[in-house]
């Protein structure tokens, strides 16, 4: 697939993977736009003129939908030939049992890890006029498939993406490609959360800090890598569920 009329569009890209996915994107000169609560600084230094940014509480699930009502990400993306569209802005939280669990913060969690994606998925199927392909990568996570206990909301959010690349992959809209894909365990700060959070609140959480001490987890770099490669490869999309860690095996 050549870059030379992509275009991508990248979520929560001031840090951790979003922010190594956006700078690997621009350093391939594929112009991105970036949607986040805040700026990246550095990258917008970096690359003034291929790197465009949305202040936007992606949480926020009216706001998001009044922004694709307007003009920007048409005007991005026309022109473009090959439109590509990370969905990586996610939370973990609220960790803990059910009964724990605040009525805000679960609607937070699932209008970033899904109501997000889902309209951002939506709005690039139908905004995209011109291109030919359009690719979407939903960053899904291993707690997609597995459950765990104090993960409830984000057990059911992450399969939600799942399940979302699986009915639309079967829309059969040939210029249109999904999948929802684990990236594995990425050293992010999401990461230290999950190390931070209390024992009673997530049971596994040994598990966790013992892929920290041991050096069992993915740079952001590294994983972004192997992200973008997949997503511009012939191979995307051709399942609508995939697992970074899998993949790497194989090739």
């Amino acid at each position: 697939m050549t870059t030379a009329i992509t275009r991508a569009i990248v979520t929560g890209h001031t840090r951790g993977l979003g922010a190594a996915l956006a700078e690997q994107l621009l350093a391939r000169d594929i112009a991105v736009l970036a949607l986040s609560r805040s700026r990246n600084a550095a990258l917008a230094e970096r690359y003034p003129q291929t790197l465009e940014e949305i202040e936007l509480d992606l949480a926020d699930p009216a706001r998001v939908a009044q922004w694709i009502a307007g003009d920007a990400l048409r005007r991005f993306v026309d022109g473009a030939q090959s439109v590509l569209l990370f969905n990586n802005a996610g939370m973990v939280q609220p960790i803990g049992p059910i009964e724990t669990q605040d009525a805000g913060a679960i609607a937070a969690a699932v209008g970033l890890n899904v109501a997000t994606p889902l309209m951002l998925a939506s709005a690039i199927a139908a905004a995209s006029v011109t291109a030919s392909d359009r690719r979407i990568a939903h960053i899904s996570s291993g707690a997609a498939r597995n459950a765990y206990p104090g993960w409830s909301i984000y057990c059911a959010t992450k399969a939600a993406l799942d399940h979302h690349a699986r009915a639309v992959a079967l829309d059969a809209n040939r210029a249109l490609r999904i999948c929802s894909v684990a990236p594995g365990v990425v050293d992010t700060n999401m990461q230290a959360e999950i190390r931070g959070s209390d024992k009673e609140q997530f049971p596994l959480r040994e598990k966790f800090e013992d892929l920290k001490r041991n050096g069992q987890l993915t740079s952001p770099e590294q994983c972004a890598t192997q992200l973008i490669d997949f997503v511009l490869s012939d191979a995307f999309g051709q399942a609508p569920v995939a697992d970074i860690r899998e993949l790497a095996q194989r090739s």
